[in-house]
C-alpha cells in the first residue's frame, strides 16, 4: 500500500436510533447513527408479519394449489 493516500482506520460507535443499542466498530469516522439496526428490524427480530389485505395471501395460496 502507498504511504499517506488511505484515511485513518480508527474505532467507530455506531448508535442505532430506534433501540437505543451501540456497537463499537472500526471505520474512518469516529461516530454514526443509524435509524434502524438488526437490534430491531423485524426481519431478525422474528416479529415480521405477512399482512394480507383483501385475502391477496389466500387467494394466492388457492390458484396455485399451495397450503
Amino acid at each position: 500500500m502507498k504511504k499517506g493516500i488511505h484515511p485513518e482506520y480508527i474505532p467507530c460507535k455506531v448508535t442505532c436510533v430506534t433501540s437505543g443499542k451501540e456497537i463499537e466498530v472500526m471505520s474512518v469516522k469516529p461516530e454514526l447513527r443509524i435509524d434502524i439496526s438488526s437490534f430491531c428490524h423485524p426481519f431478525y427480530t422474528g416479529s415480521d408479519k405477512v399482512v394480507d389485505t383483501a385475502g391477496r395471501v389466500e387467494k394466492f395460496k388457492q390458484r396455485y394449489n399451495l397450503k
